[in-house]
């Protein structure tokens, strides 16, 4: 799916445009640039809900796969393939 966001007129993200990025990197940069757009405070109301409610589904994506990331690792620990690291 494409990761490429469109830019309004008024130089926003066209939210209802989007789709889902392909990669956890690209969820959590169109998650800031909604935050940037959001606090920059020259959205509209329908503006700020919609890029509201698409950050919310961006911010449970990252979620996600950093909770299967961890979980990944933590198996990996276990099965002794990886060593704890310690600083040096």
């Amino acid at each position: 799916m494409s990761t490429e966001t469109t830019t309004q007129d008024d130089g926003h993200s066209d939210i209802a445009s989007m789709t889902d990025p392909e990669t956890f990197e690209s969820a959590l940069a169109e998650l800031e640039a909604l935050v940037t757009d959001m606090e920059s405070g020259d959205l509209t109301l329908d503006e700020s809900l919609r890029a509201f409610e698409r950050g919310v589904a961006l911010a449970r994506r990252c979620q996600v796969e950093l909770r299967q990331a961890e979980q990944k690792v933590q198996i990996l620990n276990a099965e002794g393939k990886f060593d704890d690291y310690d600083g040096e």
